[in-house]
């Protein structure tokens, strides 16, 4: 599982022009599931990413996480994440997780997000999506619950 983690002032997803998440202050996720990704995945991404200290404290550094500021989450799923450009010019997407388990981890990943407190916006898994986004910072991590290959 990888998560592009990105600290928003606010973001929004729409689909065919009408906006289906939104956020103010709070991280964008865009949330790539790879073949093989179970359970454990899931819990152990959403439990880094809630007290992941990507917000400034008082004194200016990144000491507090999205829990402690009382900030929300919008999870975009992305299967493009797994996309493999190592060879010719078009991404291989072998490595992303069929869609039915995709879709079943994706809306796992987000219940264990809400489970921890947290307010959750979502995309729709599997459609054209706009995603509008004011990094904050910018600041971006990447998130991955396995060494990558």
């Amino acid at each position: 599982m990888r998560v592009i983690v990105q600290r928003a002032k606010q973001a929004s997803v729409s689909v065919h022009q009408q906006t289906v998440g939104a956020i103010e202050h709070g991280l964008m996720l865009l949330v790539g599931i790879k073949q093989g990704d179970a359970l454990q995945d899931v819990q152990y991404v959403a439990d880094k990413i809630a007290g992941l200290r990507m917000f400034e404290d008082d004194t200016g550094k990144m000491n507090q996480s999205v829990l402690n500021v009382g900030g929300s989450i919008l999870s975009v799923s992305q299967f493009t994440l797994y996309g493999d450009v190592r060879k010719g010019r078009r991404p291989n997407f072998m490595k992303a997780a069929q869609p039915e388990d995709a879709s079943r981890l994706y809306e796992a990943f987000n219940d264990e997000l809400r489970n921890k407190g947290l307010i959750v916006e979502t995309g729709q898994f599997g459609e054209m999506m706009d995603v509008h986004l004011t990094n904050d910072g910018p600041v971006t991590l990447i998130v991955e619950s396995k060494q990558h290959d």
